[in-house]
């Protein structure tokens, strides 16, 4: 019954979304229900060559949710009928010059209840997007910034990993708990070289019985 549901979901994003019940296949595997949302738009998009400007606008919507407060509360408040949330949605995206395929994510998302769960339905689109374009998303924390020379290094050592034709997408962070070292993700890979870590393991095998 779920499966079933979710096929009628799908193909409410658009006649040609859909073709012979198959999916476009991702460039990453996503799970939930944010990826079943997320991949059902990419590959609505992708069958009609929209990917770029359907990303634009979920990165707009995305803006609206952070800048209107009343946009994020409407979303988020339970309390709402889904068909008047649909609605509005629907109105507003209509005045903003959105897609069809974007007007009708939102309004599957309301009419199913799961708008409020909208931020992580397009955090997991902008996932599929960047793994598209064949970039690797890398996070470092470190206890202190990083210098120009000691940030050079790390991103030839970054670009090491990466295959032909992927492109590193570099976030560092700041996080004194470290005391020193470094975190880092890169992909589906983590390398935690922390000194808090460090620390943390010596004293645990300490406290192992002789």
């Amino acid at each position: 019954m779920a499966s079933f549901r979710f096929s009628q979901t799908v193909r409410q994003f658009g006649s040609s979304a859909v073709q012979h019940g198959k999916l476009v296949a991702t460039p990453l595997q996503v799970f939930g229900i944010e990826g079943r949302y997320a991949t059902a738009l990419y590959s609505a998009a992708s069958k009609q060559n929209q990917l770029d400007a359907v990303e634009k606008e979920m990165n707009t919507f995305q803006g609206l949710l952070k800048t209107d407060g009343k946009l994020a509360e409407f979303c988020a408040n339970p309390s709402l009928q889904r068909v008047y949330k649909k609605a509005v949605l629907e109105e507003v995206l209509k005045k903003q010059k959105f897609s069809e395929l974007s007007i009708n994510l939102m309004a599957c998302l309301a009419e199913n209840g799961r708008i409020n769960k909208v931020g992580n339905v397009l955090s997991t689109f902008f996932q599929l997007m960047s793994a598209h374009r064949g970039e690797i998303v890398c996070t470092v924390k470190t206890a202190k910034p990083l210098d120009n020379a000691a940030m050079g290094e790390l991103k030839t050592a970054l670009n090491g990993f990466l295959k032909k034709g992927e492109v590193l997408q570099l976030t560092t962070e700041v996080d004194p708990s470290l005391m020193g070292g470094m975190v880092v993700s890169i992909g589906d890979r983590y390398v935690d070289m922390s000194m808090a870590t460090k620390i943390k393991n010596y004293t645990n095998l300490i406290k192992l019985p002789v």
